[in-house]
């Protein structure tokens, strides 16, 4: 019974964890304060320490914001999404987006992939990694900007999302970009540009050029895999990246 027990608090420590780093990564600064539950008598020492510490350890600042509390509400309900059957059974987690709750600046991609479907967190495998020089050589970093995707699950195989998936997810990308509510959006491909402006352009005639969603100036460039199987593009993307720049009111940095 004593190992039963242990197990059980054990799992819900680690659940525990995995919800408060998931509305970290959804931009939650401030959790309202509950009444500490008394610690039930059979949990062992050790557990109740191991818990004391994490909790310690992920204690949010002190100051709220609004905004990262209502993105962190929309994870919470992301999190639990089954509107596509398949992505629901076949993804490790969703991921939600992460990034300045009050960013100028949004970078919407297609889909989450592999390493993003394993840690949660968008744009974190060798795409995201040249995203992120790419943010760097515009002289912003990215917790300047907001970054997310058009779907919150990974397709299995990394596949083309389907309509009906994009259409599922819409509401969820129309409201992360209602309570940002970003003056520039950054399109990374062409799946996020089409979905986005409901356009059936392709990337090569959507970009270099200064569009507009509701009133957001919309950016569409190159997808950063894109770029790694194609680096001659590199020159392609810089360009959308100083014309962006400049629609921003911000110098382009210097070699």
């Amino acid at each position: 019974m004593a190992r039963t027990t242990q197990n059980s608090t054990a799992a819900l420590v680690r659940a525990t964890i995995q919800q408060l780093e998931s509305l970290q990564q959804a931009g939650v600064t401030h959790l309202p304060k509950k009444p500490t539950r008394p610690v039930r008598k059979k949990a062992t020492t050790a557990v109740v320490a191991q818990a004391t510490r994490h909790e310690d350890a992920e204690k949010p600042p002190v100051q709220g914001d609004p905004r990262a509390a209502e993105l962190g509400q929309l994870a919470q309900q992301v999190a639990g999404c089954t509107l596509c059957d398949e992505l629901a059974r076949t993804r490790t987690q969703t991921v939600f987006g992460e990034g300045s709750p009050h960013a100028r600046l949004a970078f919407l991609g297609e889909a989450p992939g592999a390493d993003e479907d394993r840690t949660g967190r968008p744009f974190v495998g060798r795409a995201g990694q040249l995203l992120t020089r790419i943010i760097e050589a515009c002289g912003l970093k990215r917790e300047d900007v907001y970054i997310f995707n058009t779907l919150k699950c990974r397709p299995p195989g990394n596949r083309t999302p389907l309509p009906s998936e994009a259409a599922n997810c819409r509401q969820y990308l129309d409201r992360q970009l209602a309570i940002i509510r970003p003056e520039f959006i950054c399109c990374l491909g062409a799946v996020a540009a089409q979905n986005l402006l409901g356009t059936d352009e392709t990337i090569g005639r959507l970009r270099g050029k200064v569009l507009e969603f509701q009133g957001i100036k919309v950016v569409c460039t190159y997808h950063p895999a894109y770029l790694l199987r194609n680096p001659d593009a590199k020159r392609f993307t810089w360009n959308d990246m100083k014309m962006l720049l400049a629609e921003m009111g911000l110098e382009v940095p210097k070699p």
